[in-house]
């Protein structure tokens, strides 16, 4: 070891999870990270060293979001934790409990064994659904002066967990935090390149258009950051002294589903563009659609809106740089044609 230090990274097989070992290994540290079976370590560990090479600086530790098993020992020496395992959720559950009560209690236990092991810093990976007004209001510009009302009609569960987990983990920290201080990253919807077939449920806004599995376009928008500047903002909000007690937006700029189409078009190779959608779906079906279809009925409310999240703060404070939204659509792309997942 090179006098980095140590640092744990829950949540180690997925999607920012991975990108976050591999940028810390990058960088020289020594990386625990948790996975709920350590059955799936070579999978997660085959998946990152396509990145990076970790030679013995990489360990893997069982820890479940719902079980005290495994936290503090996981924890036990490292100077730094980043709390990334959180329950993902595009299908919205009859029971929002399902995403919120692991999302809440899997961060205090989290902070708790940071606390414990006598952690320099916590960063916690939140969202920008817990940095929104309504989806129901008109074009909005957020940042991280912004919390998302859980109790508003129609915030969707994944929003209520994000930000009922975040609300739970800086009360935490407040209360019982000593010396171990907490920053918080709130992505946007994060694509770019994949590790393997198993990645996060966000790259499907890329990987529906490749593949030609949606018929048409709505008139549905978003910020879009790259996976690897979240792991980077997340390293950068563990080590700057100013970051403490900080909140940061990670997005990169807005792009419609019709940009996103018509970028692929344009740069992928002809049998592949072929296949993206050229037409619009008009709101009044996608409505209907929605009424079927409950993953498509909860994002309904925002179309035709420009609802944006503002990075400012993170690219000032922190000197971040969020990639291009070409680099990133493209990477993530042509990483799931070269894999065959497409």
């Amino acid at each position: 070891m090179d006098g980095k230090g140590v640092v744990l990274v829950t949540g180690g097989s997925g999607y920012i999870g991975s990108w976050c070992v591999i940028g810390l290994l990058q960088q020289g540290y020594v990386v625990r990270t948790t996975i709920r079976n350590l059955a799936r370590e070579a999978e997660a560990r085959a998946r990152i060293v396509k990145a990076a090479d970790p030679g013995n600086r990489l360990s893997f530790h069982a820890a479940d979001l719902m079980d005290d098993a495994g936290w503090d020992a996981a924890a036990e020496g490292c100077d730094y934790v980043l709390h990334v395992a959180s329950p993902l959720g595009v299908a919205e559950p009859k029971d929002p409990n399902e995403l919120i009560t692991p999302a809440r209690e899997g961060a205090k236990r989290a902070i708790r064994a940071a606390i414990k092991a006598g952690a320099k810093r916590v960063v916690m990976t939140s969202s920008v659904a817990a940095t929104s007004l309504s989806d129901h209001a008109g074009d909005w510009t957020c940042d991280e002066t912004t919390w998302t009302d859980p109790n508003q009609r129609g915030v969707s569960a994944y929003a209520q967990s994000k930000t009922l987990a975040e609300r739970a983990a800086w009360e935490l920290i407040a209360a019982e935090g000593g010396k171990t201080t907490l920053a918080v990253v709130n992505p946007a919807l994060v694509i770019g390149p994949v590790l393997g077939g198993d990645y996060s449920e966000s790259i499907q806004v890329v990987e529906r258009l490749v593949s030609g599995r949606i018929p048409g376009l709505p008139r549905l928008g978003f910020n879009i950051v790259d996976v690897r500047d979240v792991a980077d903002l997340h390293i950068r909000a563990m080590t700057v002294p100013a970051a403490a007690g900080q909140r940061f937006i990670a997005a990169g700029h807005w792009a419609w589903m019709r940009d996103l189409a018509e970028l692929l078009r344009a740069k992928l190779e002809p049998s592949v563009a072929k296949k993206i959608p050229t037409r619009n779906v008009p709101d009044f079906v996608v409505r209907l659609i929605g009424l079927v279809d409950r993953d498509l009925g909860s994002v309904t409310p925002s179309l035709g809106r420009k609802h944006d999240h503002s990075s400012a703060k993170a690219q000032d404070k922190l000197a971040w740089k969020p990639r291009s939204t070409e680099e990133t659509v493209l990477d993530c792309a042509r990483s799931l044609i070269a894999q065959g997942l497409v």
